[in-house]
């Protein structure tokens, strides 16, 4: 029988074919939904879909079959067919939503139930479930085993600790799931109040990459946020709790006819591995007074979790008055949130939304603002000389994916050098420089040994370890301060040799990188900062300030590239289209630095500097 049909894998990006394949689910009930790949089986030489189902990373979705062929074997043929081009993805474990009455395929094949909802059930081949649910069994056992002294001289000791445990509300065990995307003043409020009611509390971090911060650095931020509180375990997150494989709709953040579907299949896949694992008897959630989806997540915790043996508990937000923060529940516009911490880096806003954030956050806060920065550079387009969305400039050996990569490989090292600042002394030397060295290493990977923004690292490195401890120090950005750090950290810098700034300097007797920052960078602070500052509405605002750092600097890249004679020509030429500013002069000159082979890197790394420094001023 299956010799009659052929599968065929359909290319979704063209329209008729897309149609076709929505027509396809609609007929039967379903819709299509963001897949990498679409298998569809036809008869041989036909045009009409007899069964389809998507496949996006190791989960298969969008499976029907047409009533006429159903109870055949061309659903499990079809679902064989997509296993093994999960597998051939390095896939070890598949995933699938589907409608209940397609167990029975599924099972046959393997796949063991997850969660059921009225509409849908979860599935997974490969038995990973079991295998977290094991290491969340052995993390319990070591608490457990931690909690209460088993050396036999401390009897007291182990009397008290009895006693202590047993008061705290019956040993009860409970659970928080956030995102902490970041990790706020009101994550940690929650954590703290919910930690008094439970004997051992665990907070999971969701690990779906698909937000601002990564699932590496929001666990960091929320272990090092809650290390002091005795009775708090940060435990990892995984594919089974708030995902896109169970929640999809969540990372969306939109309310339709699916999401309390997929909201019923995490809950009872919660309820039904995670729980029992960690021995969880209450789940708490902070209030949601904004967000539609949370709330509605929230309501059908408190009707479904009970029912499952598990008690959920709902405090209140912590909420905020300008600087100080009360516990309150009247005005949901003073509500301490992620989602207006991340809406104040949106804008650049550095000490708002520091006063959101815990103090640990701090160092991460200010990396995200030193990435925007190079990535701000980098995206206005366009620009002479340089790379930019529209060209690479005078550039053979980089484009604008290369410097994204490069600046992506950066960020951990912002964060070390930030977290090294943000402490009671500058940090050493030593210390600066190994930093530096593992984020010289990890850019050359990244590109292939093309030097991308060494220059950069060096000026927004210093600046960023600077700021870090003056904002520790000071909970604000003291300019005063900020270059006083710099300097004290730059002068500790060796000059270099034989590199080519250092060759400009030699020959040319201008200042070059190090001596800018051994001297706090003079010019971006009298000069081009309040330039900056006063574009604040132009829409050309970074295409302006990349004109006056050029007409101004010597940079010594011009130099290396041109000599003396170009630095001279890109400084009149930037100046009379600053005064005269159109974006067909901007297309001109950057023709001509093409032609000459010149490309002002030291004025973009200005620039970026000049972005960071004044983010961290609002």
């Amino acid at each position: 029988m299956f010799g009659e049909y052929e599968i065929r894998e359909l290319p979704l990006s063209l329209k008729p074919i897309r149609q076709k394949v929505e027509s396809f689910l609609a007929d039967n009930a379903l819709r299509l939904e963001d897949v990498d790949v679409y298998a569809a089986v036809f008869a041989n030489g036909g045009e009409e879909i007899l069964a389809g189902g998507g496949l996006c990373g190791n989960t298969i979705k969008c499976v029907a079959v047409d009533e006429t062929l159903r109870g055949t074997g061309m659903g499990a043929k079809l679902i064989s067919h997509l296993v093994c081009l999960a597998s051939t993805k390095g896939c070890s474990s598949i995933k699938v939503f589907t409608k209940p009455d397609n167990v029975s395929i599924f099972s046959s094949l393997g796949f063991q139930t997850l969660a059921t909802a009225p509409q849908a059930i979860f599935m997974e081949n490969g038995g990973h479930i079991n295998d977290y649910c094991k290491d969340l069994k052995r993390l319990y056992d070591i608490i457990e085993k931690e909690a209460i002294p088993t050396d036999g001289n401390n009897t007291d000791l182990k009397n008290d600790c009895k006693s202590s445990v047993s008061s705290c509300h019956t040993k009860k065990r409970g659970i928080i799931v956030m995102n902490a995307n970041p990790f706020t003043r009101g994550h940690r409020y929650l954590v703290e109040q919910a930690a008094k009611e439970v004997a051992h509390l665990f907070v999971m971090v969701v690990r779906e990459d698909k937000s601002l911060f990564a699932y590496e650095e929001r666990k960091a931020m929320v272990t090092a946020g809650c290390t002091d509180l005795q009775n708090v375990t940060v435990c990892d997150g995984s594919r089974y709790v708030i995902s896109s494989d169970t929640f999809p709709t969540y990372f969306l953040k939109r309310i339709d006819d699916a999401t309390d579907t997929q909201i019923q299949l995490d809950l009872n896949l919660f309820a039904d591995h995670i729980a029992p694992a960690l021995n969880i008897s209450v789940r708490f959630v902070g209030s949601e007074p904004t967000d539609s989806l949370t709330r509605r997540y929230n309501q059908l915790m408190h009707k479904i979790l009970p029912t499952k043996g598990i008690e959920v508990r709902e405090i209140e937000r912590l909420q905020m008055d300008h600087t100080t923060y009360e516990h309150s529940t009247e005005n949901t516009d003073s509500v301490v949130s992620a989602s207006k911490l991340r809406k104040n880096l949106s804008e650049r806003k550095f000490l708002t939304a520091a006063d959101i954030a815990y103090p640990t956050t701090i160092p991460y806060i200010i990396a995200e603002l030193a990435e925007k920065a190079l990535h701000d550079e980098l995206e206005t387009t366009p620009k002479p000389g340089l790379v930019d969305c529209k060209d690479n400039g005078a550039h053979h050996d980089m484009d604008f994916l290369l410097m994204d990569k490069s600046i992506k490989a950066l960020r951990p090292y912002f964060v070390c050098l930030a977290q090294s600042g943000f402490q009671t002394d500058l940090p050493s030397y030593d210390e600066i420089r190994r930093i530096g060295v593992k984020a010289e290493t990890a850019m050359f990977h990244a590109t292939h040994g093309v030097n991308t923004y060494k220059g950069a690292l060096f000026a927004i490195g210093l600046t960023i370890v600077s700021a870090a401890h003056v904002y520790y120090e000071k909970k604000v950005i003291d300019i005063e301060l900020l270059r006083h750090n710099i300097s004290t950290l730059a002068r500790q810098f060796p000059k270099t040799k034989g590199t080519h700034g250092e060759m400009v300097v030699s020959h040319y007797h201008v200042t070059g990188a190090r001596e800018h920052a051994c001297e706090a960078f003079p010019q971006l602070f009298a000069q081009w900062l309040p330039f900056f500052g006063n574009c604040a509405t132009d829409p050309y605002r970074f295409h302006k300030t990349l004109l006056f750092i050029m007409s101004s600097l010597n940079d010594t890249n011009v130099f290396y590239r041109g000599g003396e004679e170009a630095v001279k020509e890109t400084k009149e030429r930037s100046g009379i289209l600053l005064k005269n500013f159109t974006l067909d002069g901007l297309e001109a000159m950057n023709r001509w630095m093409i032609q000459e082979n010149i490309s002002p890197g030291g004025s973009a790394d200005m620039l970026s500097l000049t972005a960071f420094i004044h983010s961290l001023q609002y």
